[in-house]
């Protein structure tokens, strides 16, 4: 497959269901804006793009096509919440390492 910026960009901001308006509202520029980088015709600064990797809760190498693996962050948790995913993550490696 081939590496589309904007389209990645567009899936990471459906996948919060946010409107171009609302994602522009929490990353200050418009909602133009957010639709002229979704559909490649203006690149983000790097301040616009930090913003929208705490948004979108993404890895700037994720956003710039750098790797294909999501990540997941769990920063928002509080420490027993983190503790359990760790917790689960490590169970299903040991499970089904083979």
């Amino acid at each position: 497959m081939i590496y589309d910026f904007g389209l990645r960009l567009k899936q990471l901001r459906k996948s919060k269901s946010l409107s171009q308006k609302e994602a522009g509202n929490c990353l200050g520029i418009t909602g133009a804006t957010v639709s002229a980088y979704e559909r490649n015709i203006k690149t983000p600064s790097v301040e616009i793009l930090l913003r929208m990797a705490i948004l979108y809760n993404s890895s700037l190498d994720y956003m710039m096509g750098l790797e294909d693996r999501t990540n997941f962050y769990v920063d928002d948790l509080n420490e027993s919440q983190q503790q359990t995913i760790v917790d689960i993550v490590d169970r299903l490696r040991r499970e089904f390492q083979n």
